[in-house]
């Protein structure tokens, strides 16, 4: 008989493209993955996977068998999705991932109450401004902003995501206000180097759509990063409001260009499509609604707070 507990594994390590990696994947070590391997071929009597010091790739066997295997492996997991809808209490591993600095500034703080709530739910978060692969990275959701990209994931709306054009006013009195967006390039324009629109920056004003490509001499990966930048006074950025929302409320930042209006965006939970929905999965969901579901976010409404006083 097959060694059922070994389909996860072949299928990882296929997926993966290395056994190290494969490893990772599922809190294992890699000669734990490879002797797993070597069990189920032996089981088997076919070699699956040709090995080189450079690469892994399937044997005909092992591309005929692996086609068998993800299927069977999905509908196990079918099963478990359908078992859990069943529990009096969610529980079992949810892995999340999640852009750095959202994730630290919004996921993060929620938590601690969602675990204690849910204590028999553990989860496992990856924040990384990269986008992954949810499949491959084996993740049950992920946290996306910004347009789309067509593929068979669901997506639930959290929140809108507004951006603004923002300087502090430090910057602001040694080089003066733009009026137009044609004035930026007399500044120095900090950079985003996950920006998905490209190298432009692109406004819809009194005259239609103006775009302009920034000039400026600091490009980073990281948005936090970037704030720094800005209220240091090093120069003009734009940036999401559920970073600055603090500062501009504070008046460390002052949004600019206001009859010019950035591209609008949302913020979004992204799901592998699957049959059933888990208890852990729709617990999860339910408070990332409480906390983002609103038609004002609650870091956008720290400046109409702040307007309000004055």
């Amino acid at each position: 008989m097959v060694c059922f507990s070994a389909i996860p594994v072949f299928v990882a390590v296929v997926e993966c493209g290395s056994f190290s990696q494969a490893g990772e994947k599922l809190g294992v070590t890699k000669s734990a993955v490879s002797k797993r391997i070597s069990q189920l071929e032996a089981k088997l009597g076919v070699q699956l996977l040709q090995r080189t010091t450079r690469r892994l790739s399937l044997t005909e066997a092992g591309e005929r068998y692996f086609d068998y295997a993800r299927n069977a492996l999905m509908i196990a997991n079918e099963g478990e999705d359908a078992i859990s809808q069943l529990q009096d209490q969610p529980q079992g591993t949810i892995r999340v991932n999640a852009p750095m600095a959202f994730g630290r500034l919004h996921i993060a703080p929620m938590m601690p109450k969602f675990l204690f709530d849910n204590p028999q739910i553990k989860v496992d978060m990856m924040m990384d401004d990269r986008v992954v692969d949810l499949v491959s990275g084996s993740f049950d959701i992920a946290i996306r902003i910004g347009k789309l990209p067509d593929s068979s994931l669901i997506a639930r709306r959290l929140a809108p995501c507004h951006s603004v054009l923002c300087a502090s006013p430090q910057y602001l009195e040694k080089f003066g206000v733009p009026d137009t967006p044609k004035d930026l390039i007399h500044h120095n324009c900090l950079s985003y180097s996950y920006f998905q629109a490209g190298t432009e920056w692109r406004f819809t004003g009194p005259d239609g759509l103006v775009s302009v490509v920034p000039k400026g001499n600091y490009r980073v990966n990281n948005s936090e990063a970037l704030l720094e930048g800005l209220l240091a006074g090093l120069g003009i950025a734009q940036m999401p409001t559920f970073i600055v929302g603090p500062a501009l409320a504070s008046g460390e930042l002052v949004s600019l260009l206001p009859d010019y209006v950035l591209p609008q965006h949302a913020i979004y939970a992204m799901l592998p499509e699957r049959k059933h929905l888990p208890a852990k999965i729709r617990v999860f969901l339910e408070y990332l609604h409480r906390r983002f579901g609103e038609t004002t976010p609650y870091w956008d409404s720290l400046q109409d707070d702040e307007a309000k006083l004055t």
